[in-house]
């Protein structure tokens, strides 16, 4: 598929219309949104720009529908920057920079990394809400297998259920899902699979792509990919498990937020 096609080709979704068919711009995604910053690279066109512009928008408020946040929660709390065909990182269609707190997509490979990424920033964003004296790279799910001591809160006490039953088994022991991460990276020797941000991240995505709404520009091969066969996306009842602890979490964060907004 050349450059050009790859931006061009017809994203699946099924969702709900949030903009009745009209195109929509960055302008108009920061300012509903609040991002901090949205940077588009000098080598995107005009309509690669409006195109984009349209599935960012869509995929955007896909996740609040399905979470049950609101706009302000998806840019957390304002912090969070996008960048589209800048700032990405090289051999990777999608980065999150956490020194930059931006979530950079590829202009012609990026597509349904969104959630993944997403879950980056969030990691990245609630680890010094959730725990004590963490550095300002860390990301909470490190963090909870450092064994930080935690903020009290339930909110925070509900986020480290998930991380419990994101990494371990009902003997407090590593899982499969943990396992076939470590496995996964032994065999390709390296790194990567197994790190905790990264296995909260594909757990994310699956949760993402098993809700009814679908949008692969969001989401997209947890299920029949390369990778789901290799086995490093959660699987049968842990991945339903933790689909039902993520939704909750995000579901009670949303009404917490809305609550102390009203």
């Amino acid at each position: 598929m050349s450059d050009q096609g790859r931006l061009h080709q017809h994203f699946y979704r099924n969702g709900p219309s949030h903009r009745d068919g009209a195109d929509v711009s960055f302008q108009d995604i920061r300012k509903l949104f609040n991002f901090a910053t949205i940077t588009i690279g000098r080598w995107v066109t005009p309509q690669e720009q409006q195109i984009a512009a349209n599935l960012f928008f869509d995929a955007l408020y896909d996740l609040v529908e399905i979470l049950n946040i609101n706009e302000q929660v998806l840019s957390l709390n304002g912090s969070l920057s996008l960048a589209f065909g800048s700032g990405g990182q090289k051999h990777s269609s999608a980065h999150y920079n956490s020194a930059k707190r931006q979530l950079a997509l590829a202009k012609n490979a990026g597509a349904g990394a969104l959630a993944h990424e997403w879950f980056h920033a969030f990691d990245h964003y609630i680890a010094p809400r959730m725990f004590d004296g963490v550095s300002p790279g860390s990301f909470a799910t490190q963090a909870w297998l450092d064994n930080a001591p935690m903020h009290a809160h339930p909110l925070n006490q509900k986020l480290s259920d998930c991380f419990a039953l994101l990494f371990l088994n009902d003997q407090k022991r590593p899982n499969d899902y943990f396992v076939r991460s470590v496995e996964a990276d032994r065999a390709l020797k390296m790194y990567y699979y197994a790190m905790p941000q990264e296995m909260a991240a594909r757990a994310f995505e699956a949760c993402i792509q098993d809700h009814e709404i679908k949008n692969a520009f969001l989401v997209q091969g947890t299920k029949k990919s390369t990778e789901a066969r290799l086995g490093i996306y959660p699987r049968g009842n842990l991945r339903a498990s933790l689909n039902r602890a993520l939704m909750l979490y995000f579901y009670q964060l949303g009404v917490a937020i809305s609550h102390k907004q009203s």
